[in-house]
C-alpha cells in the first residue's frame, strides 16, 4: 500500500444529524475530499485527467463506523492506494481524531473510466504514472 496521505478537518455544526453525530453522507463526503486532495498533492489534477478522456469513478465503498465524530472535532482523514491486478484500486482511508481514536475505516474500490468508451481503463497504473509528479504517493 502506499505512504497514507492525509488532511486535516474539523466537524462542522451543519454536517451532524438530530443526535448530534456526524451524519453518515459526510464521511462520505470527507472521503472524497480526501482522495481528491491525495491526487492533487501526487500532480494529477482533475483537469489534465478529463483532457485524456478519463476519469476516477467509485465502484464500492464500505463504511465501518467506530467512534461518534461531534461538532467541533478536529480529525484528519489518511488515504493509501491499494495495488492488486487488473483494473481497479482499492483506496483504503481512516477517520480519526486528533488524539488517534479511529472514527470510522473508509474502504473503496475505484477505477479510471475511458469517458469515451464508458468502461474502466485497463492498466490505470500506468495512466497514473504517466499523469503524477509524484508517483511514490501512489505506491507506483
Amino acid at each position: 500500500m502506499s505512504e497514507a496521505f492525509f488532511v486535516p478537518l474539523t466537524v462542522r455544526g451543519y454536517e451532524t444529524d438530530a443526535q448530534g453525530h456526524l451524519n453518515q453522507a459526510a464521511y462520505l463526503s470527507y472521503a472524497e475530499h480526501a482522495r481528491w486532495s491525495m491526487l492533487q498533492a501526487g500532480g494529477v489534477r482533475q483537469a489534465e485527467l478529463i483532457s485524456r478522456g478519463i476519469g476516477p469513478v467509485v465502484l464500492e465503498t464500505t463504511i465501518r463506523y467506530r467512534r461518534e465524530l461531534l461538532a467541533g472535532d478536529d480529525i484528519e482523514v489518511t488515504s493509501g492506494f491499494e495495488w492488486g491486478e487488473g483494473k481497479t484500486i482499492r483506496v483504503r482511508q481512516t477517520i480519526r481524531k486528533i488524539d488517534g481514536t479511529v472514527a470510522a475505516e473508509v474502504d473503496s474500490v475505484v477505477g479510471l473510466m475511458d469517458l469515451k468508451a464508458r468502461g474502466l481503463v485497463a492498466d490505470p497504473r500506468q495512466h497514473l504514472k504517466e499523469l503524477a509528479a509524484d508517483p511514490n504517493m501512489f505506491g507506483l
